[in-house]
């Protein structure tokens, strides 16, 4: 009874209303979550950074037609651009973190577990397994047919994005602004690459040159420019988005906007609108346990967004490719 109770609230809760099931896997592949688990604990803690890498693969993935792992399809001969040629995702790597784990899966039960499936599970254990919140992940979504950049670089929220635009793009998935202010949280193990931001930010603000951005902290921004971001394109160089406590997923981001320290643009915009603002200064009110609880809520309502069940699109053999 405990289980159909459950199954109902899951379902009602996503934006899409998606049929998405705890343990969709118990009696096709039972052992499949334990795979994607192990695999992911035995891996991390060699490159903990993977936990950010991750979950930023998801999020991008979700954006775009729905967690349907389509962010993993390569471009095909003569076929349209696809999502990983993004701007957004020109950074994200470790596909092959992903493909390693599918291929344990298929190992196991061929053709049953999706990869939409896999990067949602392997995201949440990245972040558990590094020390952050745990969330349900409820599966049985399927893989899409589909992959364009186009609407990776329309519907990806952007680092200059401001508040209204980032409003605007999360109510177009579902999500609220509580949804945005918990899921940029998880910038509080995220790095960046000087590219993304300071040339506009930090060195060319409005067009000017050596203008920088003053809704950032001049001691802040002095202090990027002097050791780290000094030239324009600089796509070597990385900056902590949550400097000092970069490693250990915590309310330390949230603490850093309220003192204009937001690496981003579009992480100080949550300071710009009254309402996202006074859900920052709740969260850092409230403990870390609250944190991690109303974190994992919004996951949960992020990957179920539009996504593919039943019989709509396939489970691939191989992400990066549509079966033929």
């Amino acid at each position: 009874m405990m289980g159909f109770i459950i199954f109902n609230l899951l379902a009602s809760s996503s934006p899409t209303k998606a049929q998405l099931q705890l343990g969709f896997y118990s009696k096709s592949c039972p052992k499949a979550e334990k795979i994607v688990q192990d695999f992911v604990n035995k891996h991390i803690h060699n490159a903990p950074s993977l936990a950010a890498t991750l979950i930023r693969m998801h999020f991008h993935d979700c954006f775009v037609r729905g967690c349907d792992a389509s962010i993993l399809l390569n471009s095909t001969s003569g076929g349209k651009a696809v999502e990983r040629e993004s701007v957004p995702n020109l950074s994200v790597r470790r596909y092959d973190f992903i493909d390693r784990v599918k291929s344990l899966l298929e190992a196991e039960c061929p053709g049953i577990v999706s990869c939409a499936d896999t990067i949602a599970l392997v995201a949440r254990d990245a972040i558990v397994a590094t020390g952050g919140p745990f969330w349900r992940v409820p599966t049985g979504r399927r893989d899409g047919l589909i992959s364009l950049l186009s609407e990776a670089n329309a519907q990806i929220p952007a680092p200059f994005d401001n508040f209204t635009t980032l409003e605007t793009r999360f109510a177009s998935k579902g999500l609220d602004i509580k949804d945005l202010v918990l899921l940029s949280g998880a910038h509080t193990i995220g790095i960046a690459h000087c590219s993304v931001f300071a040339d506009d930010r930090l060195l060319n603000f409005s067009g000017v040159l050596g203008a920088v951005d003053p809704s950032m902290d001049s001691e802040y921004a002095a202090n990027l420019k002097a050791n780290k971001c000094k030239t324009f394109n600089d796509s070597r160089t990385i900056v902590e988005m949550d400097p000092g406590s970069r490693k250990k997923f915590d309310l330390s981001y949230y603490s850093l906007l309220l003192k204009r320290r937001g690496l981003f643009e579009s992480d100080q915009a949550l300071t710009t609108n009254a309402t996202s603002l006074a859900i920052v200064n709740q969260l850092l009110q409230g403990s870390l346990e609250n944190f991690f609880k109303e974190f994992g809520l919004s996951m949960e309502k992020m990957g179920q967004i539009e996504v593919k069940t039943g019989t709509q699109g396939e489970i691939r053999k191989h992400c990066a490719r549509v079966n033929s």
